[in-house]
């Protein structure tokens, strides 16, 4: 594929993943970025949709739109369903008819979390909440239209310098409190939103299956949200005492995979990639907020 002048649509640049695909956009100057957020673009309203791409032309779609407040998603799980599942199969459908390279971001909630090895893409899915429905349902959509140049990558614990996530609130909170709970029984691996970003503009090119792929992708490691803010805390200096608590102890109205471990083998070989340890990119991120000690 000839990458210079490649028209590339970032749906949800507000986001996290968007957000650093708009910061990196600066050093990709063989590509021609157009960045949309829910401003611009209603992927609640599917004539908005369709509207918006009939007088429009992309060589590439990277969808980091989603409805990710999770918990949220148990009483508004209509519009969960509209933006993760409605929008992504009626973008699938315009990137088949205009043989568009589709690149969507999905998430480790379309399983249970009763693994007790890394996922691989093709175990079987069972969401355990609305978020992990719609997400999965957005998947199935697209599989069942199948677009060519299509990969879903399905990522975990998703944080970055910019946007809200959990650095951030470990940060903010472990300066204004004495002591802090959090879990220790929920297992996976954080995903630095910039190595995230960065692989997925490196490996546009190599983007040529005839039908819908999946992909895990997290930074390397295993550790347990105690454990992760255990190391944010020692690498910025922060006081603040780290108590460890069960699931049961934090009761949250959607349910989480206790166990999210992706295993990353598939898209390390399939596009020649290495992949960072998540605490070597959680220095880096910590570098960026200006939080590290």
């Amino acid at each position: 594929m000839n990458t210079n002048n490649l028209k590339i649509l970032v749906t949800g640049s507000n986001g996290q993943v968007g957000s650093e695909l708009v910061s990196l956009s600066k050093a990709y100057k063989q590509y021609d970025f157009t960045f949309i957020d829910r401003n611009q673009l209603d992927l609640s309203n599917t004539e908005a949709i369709t509207k918006y791409f009939s007088d429009k032309t992309f060589d590439v779609i990277i969808n980091c739109a989603a409805y990710t407040a999770v918990d949220k998603a148990e009483s508004e799980s209509e519009l969960a369903d509209k933006i993760n599942h409605q929008a992504v199969r009626t973008i699938a459908h315009i990137a088949k008819e205009q043989n568009i390279t589709f690149i969507h971001i999905s998430t480790d909630y379309v399983f249970d979390g009763k693994n007790n090895r890394p996922y691989i893409e093709t175990d079987p899915t069972n969401p355990v909440s609305v978020y992990g429905k719609t997400k999965l349902a957005g998947e199935e959509a697209i599989f069942n239209i199948s677009p060519v140049k299509t990969i879903i990558i399905r990522t975990s614990w998703v944080y970055s310098s910019l946007g809200n996530n959990f650095v951030k609130s470990m940060l903010r909170l472990g300066r204004e409190r004495e002591s802090l709970g959090v879990i220790f029984d929920q297992v996976g691996t954080p995903t630095y939103a910039h190595d995230l970003a960065k692989m997925i503009l490196e490996i546009i090119p190599s983007v040529q299956n005839k039908s819908p792929v999946i992909f895990n992708y997290s930074n390397e490691g295993v550790t347990s949200w105690y454990d992760f803010a255990k190391e944010i805390f020692d690498h910025s200096g922060i006081q603040c005492v780290l108590n460890p608590i069960t699931t049961a102890e934090y009761p949250t109205p959607a349910a989480r995979p206790n166990y999210s471990l992706l295993n990353k083998n598939k898209i390390k070989n399939e596009f020649k990639i290495t992949i960072p340890h998540w605490k070597d990119s959680l220095k880096e991120c910590l570098y960026m907020l200006g939080a590290q000690k």
